[in-house]
């Protein structure tokens, strides 16, 4: 029995055979082409391979509704040019940018370049739809492996490399599948066919676990089913009232890690997004780039689905010590949410910043909690319009959420 630790990227448990996917190097042979023309035409057919490879893959994404596999996709067909050496430059390019969602950006351009490779030197794709039942086991996986698989046959992820940033983190949060990165695997002592337990509620990888590990985790996955067919007797079917009023059935949310049981559980929005979860459990603020990554990867992944984000609202129950708030008697009624935005503007500023510019790729409503008065409403909306103007003054692609606010406490509007 070996146990491993690693990143959660989607919590859950997981028990099954292994399949290990290795990466086989490809090298690019330098030479003096002795017909250009017919090199040329070698590479327009390899291009025109590539394409084909990538529309059966964004049809598939369609027929599956994976919105969020079918933008990735349109993303490579874009990148279709990158080739060779050219991709291994713009690889690099991408995985030296200080943004960690850039740098997962890397493996895209990485992705799109082998393929043509592949089709430029003759080499048949792995076929990842073949596969029996499976915890994938890989240094790392491609966005177009992950979704050429069949989703019922991936049972785990564990993976050495990755970024809970990358595609296919988001894919198996989507498909709400148990997976793990970071995890220090030597490939090499990790045979297809070994059994492996994956806990993605802990963070572990047991390989060859015990069968009494193994009768305990069937016990879970068992009362998770049985929760989940519950809730899959109700899936799909209209949300009306009992009066035959039609209502929208919204989730709530703490993080980009929710999204994946809103979209599996047919939710058809999300009502709130609890943005102060960005802040706790850190030593500082989120940066701009933290949140925007964030923001927008929830919008991505609901597509044309109305998503509502809540300002941070620090305070209370939900403290971050780096905020320096102090001891209050009612603390509900005290220097906490929307107060706290309008006491300390610049780190308001920084949120709507990244909310506004993150707008541009979904359908994004903002709500202000903890309003007291009118006053409190013009201050929030003279910010954001500062906010907006300077956007716009800087050419950064925004776009105005729709906004709302919170009433929640005993004041006189």
């Amino acid at each position: 029995m070996k146990k491993l630790s690693g990143t959660t990227v989607q919590k859950g448990i997981a028990l099954g055979p292994v399949l290990v996917l290795k990466k086989r190097e490809q090298t690019l042979e330098k030479r003096k082409a002795a017909d250009p023309e017919s090199e040329i035409l070698r590479l327009e057919k390899a291009v025109d391979q590539a394409a084909l490879q990538l529309q059966r893959l964004y049809e598939k994404a369609v027929r599956e509704a994976e919105e969020a596999g079918r933008a990735i996709i349109e993303g490579h067909q874009m990148l279709l040019e990158a080739v060779g050496a050219a991709g291994d430059t713009f690889s690099g390019l991408f995985a030296r940018m200080e943004d960690e969602y850039m740098r997962a950006r890397a493996e895209d351009v990485k992705d799109i370049s082998s393929r043509l490779m592949r089709s430029l030197t003759g080499k048949k794709e792995t076929d990842p739809a073949s596969m029996a039942p499976s915890i994938i086991v890989a240094e790392d996986l491609t966005p177009s492996e992950t979704i050429g698989m069949d989703k019922e046959k991936i049972l785990g992820f564990v993976t050495i490399h990755g970024s809970v940033n990358s595609h296919t983190a988001i894919l198996a949060k989507l498909r709400n599948i148990p997976a793990l990165t970071g995890v220090p695997l030597n490939l090499d002592e990790i045979h297809t066919g070994m059994r492996a337990l994956v806990d993605g509620f802990q963070g572990e990888v047991i390989f060859e676990p015990s069968e009494e590990l193994c009768a305990r985790a069937v016990r879970r996955m068992r009362e998770e089913k049985e929760t989940s067919l519950l809730l899959q007797t109700l899936k799909g079917k209209e949300t009306v009232t009992s009066g035959g009023k039609r209502i929208r059935l919204y989730a709530n949310i703490g993080s980009t890690e929710d999204v994946g049981a809103v979209l599996e559980n047919d939710g058809e929005g999300i009502g709130l997004f609890r943005s102060e979860f960005l802040y706790l459990g850190r030593n500082d603020f989120p940066t701009e780039e933290e949140q925007f990554t964030a923001y927008r990867q929830v919008l991505q992944a609901m597509g044309d689905r109305d998503v509502i984000i809540r300002t941070m609202d620090i305070g209370a129950d939900k403290q971050a010590a780096y905020f320096q708030l102090g001891q209050e008697h009612n603390p509900a009624m005290g220097y906490r949410g929307i107060r706290i935005c309008l006491k300390q503007p610049e780190i308001f500023r920084t949120q709507l910043r990244a909310l506004l510019r993150a707008a541009v790729f979904g359908r994004l409503s903002v709500m202000y909690p903890m309003i007291t008065s009118v006053e409190e409403v013009e201050q929030i909306l003279a910010i954001v319009e500062e906010v907006r103007r300077k956007l716009e003054k800087l050419q950064v692609p925004h776009q105005m959420p729709k906004q709302g606010i919170m009433i929640e406490t005993p004041a006189d509007l």
